[in-house]
Parts: structure tokens; sequence; C-alpha cells
């Protein structure tokens, strides 16, 4: 009797299978991404700064312990947000000119205290963080979304005042507009003007 050969597998189907599958996984796996803060980072220029009151500076420092310290006294970060909106919302005092106006004027639309020894007005409010060498990228991301989150706050309720929405409908608006309807980018930019975000990033140094 004549000896059976064993059939040999055909496995080229298998390599394809095999490459289909790693394909699969590559596309489907969720990736993890670092946090971030979007900013643009201010470009070298010969202009002089113009010189600030230190009532519209707003002090945020980070030693290198990661304690928050905000006009020189310990917070939590929890109510860093709060503090910042007292600060900026504050409407003391007169305003930079705004687009149409002649001179500054006061906020008629802040909501704070009026307090003369905090800042003048939104469009003067500059707050300034400042961070140690050795403080944790994961700390200075959340007081910098803070102090985002203040003015997104502020934008929202005056926005929802002026137009009837909050501030980031009106943006996802503008948005699907392809940024095309003219009236819609009017009242971004209006609002945007009337709290620009000012945060102030300095070299970080050694903060006690």
């Amino acid at each position: 009797m004549a000896r059976r050969e064993n059939p040999e597998i055909n496995a080229g189907s298998m390599a394809d299978i095999a490459f289909l599958l790693l394909i699969f996984f590559l596309v489907t796996t969720t990736m993890d991404v670092d946090s971030g803060i979007p900013k643009k980072l201010a470009e070298k220029t010969d202009v002089k700064p113009p010189i600030i009151k230190e009532k519209n500076i707003f002090q945020v420092s980070i030693n290198r312990n990661n304690q928050l310290l905000v006009e020189d006294q310990a917070m939590e970060l929890k109510d860093l947000k709060d503090a910042a909106i007292k600060f900026i919302d504050n409407g003391g005092g007169i305003g930079n000119p705004m687009p149409g106006m002649e001179a500054g004027t006061t906020c008629n639309y802040c909501k704070g205290d009026k307090d003369p020894e905090s800042s003048d007005h939104p469009t003067k409010a500059v707050i300034s963080v400042e961070s140690d060498r050795g403080t944790e990228y994961g700390t200075y991301v959340a007081v910098q979304n803070e102090l985002l989150r203040a003015y997104t706050e502020l934008r929202n309720r005056l926005c929802q005042e002026k137009y009837g929405m909050s501030f980031t409908e009106l943006e996802q608006a503008f948005k699907d507009s392809a940024r095309k309807d003219e009236s819609l980018r009017k009242k971004v930019e209006d609002i945007k003007a009337s709290y620009p975000q000012i945060i102030s990033d300095t070299d970080p140094t050694n903060v006690q």
C-alpha cells in the first residue's frame, strides 16, 4: 500500500487575517492623551510693556510642594476660580478703551464689589501665574484650568444676558456656520473683548 502524505496547511490566509486584526486593534484602541492647555506664546518684541497698577495684578504662585499662594495667602485649588472671578469682575474703576469708544469707561456689566483696592476693569485685570522649577506639571495645568473656568463662567453669564445663550453655545453656533456668519462673529468678539483672557506666565523660579 502506498504511503499517504500528510496534507500541508496553507498558512497564507492566516497571515492575512492576523494582519487585518492588527490593523483593527490599532484603529480601535483608545490612546491616553496628555492633558494640556491651548495657549499661544507671546512673540518677542522690542516694544516696552505698559505700566500696570499693582491692584490690577492678581498674583498666583505655586511652590515646589504644589501649594497654591494667591496674593501671598494660602488657598485651596477649589477656591481659585471664585477668587479669580471676584478679581476680574470687580469693576472698581475705568477700563481700557473698547472698540467704538473714544475713552475708557466704567464696567456697566460687572457684578463685583467695585472695591477701589481691587481691579479697575476686566480689560485691565491681569492674572500673573508664577511656578517653581519643582512644581508638578499636573498642578500647573490644574491651576490654569481653574483660571480659564473663571473666564468661561463670566463670558457665559454676560452672553446669556445679552444674547439669550451661553458663550459656549454662541461659539458652537459660529463654528457650525463655518465661521462665515458675521453677526455671530461680532457677538463672539464682543464677549471676548468684554472679558479678555489676560493670563501672564512668568519664568519658573524658586517659589518658597
